[in-house]
């Protein structure tokens, strides 16, 4: 009775807990994958506090300079009148406003360089998301190819497995001799390794996409799912290379740094300016003999002499600094344009290689495994034949698998070449 009960009440717990997994269990989509990245990646999210930094630094940059205040004393006497001490006889007192007044817009250069930088950042956390996504989407299509690969060799092993079953009863029957059975038996263990490979690959896979995602989610209640295929649809070079430059983050940063660099410059024209100080004071001094004297208000203004030009060098590296950025821009163009086409140049040459795979090799290589081992369980072909045609439909079935892995990658690259997803 007690093990009755006992089994009576595991059964909603278990019921629970594959539940449970079984949600934990859902694959997820490419866009999933890129969401929870966006959302959870430490880096990407190292790189936005760094846009925030420099957002704070524009409220630095744009700072009026402080006015000072000075409180002075002077002229004390310490005296002794009809047997009274009288300290603070005399005594001067003097209070001082001074005030620096910016010329030639420098508060609003510094704001406006500044300002450039924030969006040099942007356009740099940008590009790093761009290069983390393609790694990302890697790790993906290595997830896939794993799963495709894992799935063919489970497929070979339950058809290698049927036809042992088949040898098997041949044998029994006398139609094949011990040594051709062993021979059969023995070639399960290829089929066995490839099984376990798969299995070992698709978890090692699992494991980097999960550290990119951040994610501390068991392997084993991890999956992804995709299309794993090929287009042969791709948009003409003129249009992905166009696209190219409008949308690069990193070229458009070059471009950024050279308005900046411009910014630079004026700012630094306008640091080589004098900027005036501007004082004004009130004083009170009860030691004059006019009456109308002992209270007095002035003012006066300080403009540094400028004999020498001490930011002549500073003109001289940001005018230059316009030259190099724009240099570096013409560079930053001419390898966006090289890398658009060397990774389309790719992608059409990897369609090239598939395309006759998908619409003659894939059927060819079944219908010679499956006439050969029709052929040999009726004794018309050998067992060398057999066991060929049975190695080139899998040698067959994983070059296809691997070639579209190949054009998943060649077109990430593409996408990455470009800056946005030409090819999904």
């Amino acid at each position: 009775m007690r093990r009755l009960l006992k089994r009576l009440c595991s059964v909603p717990v278990a019921t629970l807990i594959l539940a449970g997994s079984g949600i934990a269990q859902r694959a997820l989509t490419w866009q999933e994958v890129r969401e929870r990245f966006e959302a959870a990646n430490p880096t990407l999210r190292a790189g936005q506090i760094g846009i925030d930094e420099s957002k704070a630094q524009e409220i630095t940059a744009f700072l009026r300079p402080n006015p000072n205040f000075t409180l002075s004393t002077d002229g004390t006497q310490i005296a002794r009148y009809k047997g009274v001490w009288q300290p603070l006889t005399g005594t001067q007192y003097a209070t001082i406003f001074s005030y620096l007044h910016e010329r030639q817009h420098k508060r609003e250069l510094r704001l406006e360089s500044q300002q450039k930088a924030t969006g040099i950042a942007v356009s740099g956390q940008a590009d790093l998301e761009r290069t983390l996504v393609f790694t990302l989407r890697m790790a993906f299509v290595q997830t896939l190819q794993e799963k495709a690969i894992l799935e063919l060799a489970k497929e070979n092993l339950v058809y290698y497995d049927h036809v042992l079953d088949v040898n098997r009863e041949r044998f029994k029957a006398g139609a094949i001799s011990q040594v051709d059975l062993d021979r059969l038996e023995l070639q399960r263990v290829q089929y066995e390794a490839d099984l376990q490979m798969a299995e070992e690959s698709l978890e090692t896979a699992k494991i980097q996409l999960l550290m990119l995602l951040n994610d501390r989610t068991p392997v084993v209640q991890f999956d992804v799912r995709g299309n794993f295929d090929f287009s042969s649809q791709i948009a003409p070079l003129d249009e992905v290379r166009q696209q190219a430059l409008e949308v690069r983050p990193d070229l458009r940063a070059t471009l950024q740094s050279i308005e900046k660099a411009k910014t630079d410059h004026r700012l630094a024209v306008a640091n080589g300016s004098t900027d005036p100080i501007f004082n004004g004071w009130y004083t009170y001094n009860p030691s004059f003999n006019n009456p109308f004297a002992h209270q007095t208000v002035g003012a006066s203004v300080s403009i540094p002499l400028h004999i020498f030009d001490r930011n002549q060098g500073e003109k001289l590296r940001t005018q230059l600094d316009i030259e190099r950025t724009t240099k570096l821009a013409e560079a930053a163009k001419a390898q966006v344009l090289s890398d658009v086409d060397s990774a389309y140049a790719t992608v059409t040459s990897t369609v090239t290689l598939l395309q006759p795979y998908k619409d003659r090799y894939l059927e060819m290589a079944s219908r010679a495994r499956d006439t050969i081992a029709f052929s040999y369980e009726h004794g018309a072909a050998s067992l060398l034949d057999f066991l060929s045609a049975q190695a080139e439909y899998r040698s067959v079935q994983v070059n296809y698998l691997n070639l579209v892995a190949s054009y998943m990658n060649a077109a990430n690259q593409l996408n990455l070449a470009t800056g946005r997803e030409v090819i999904q």
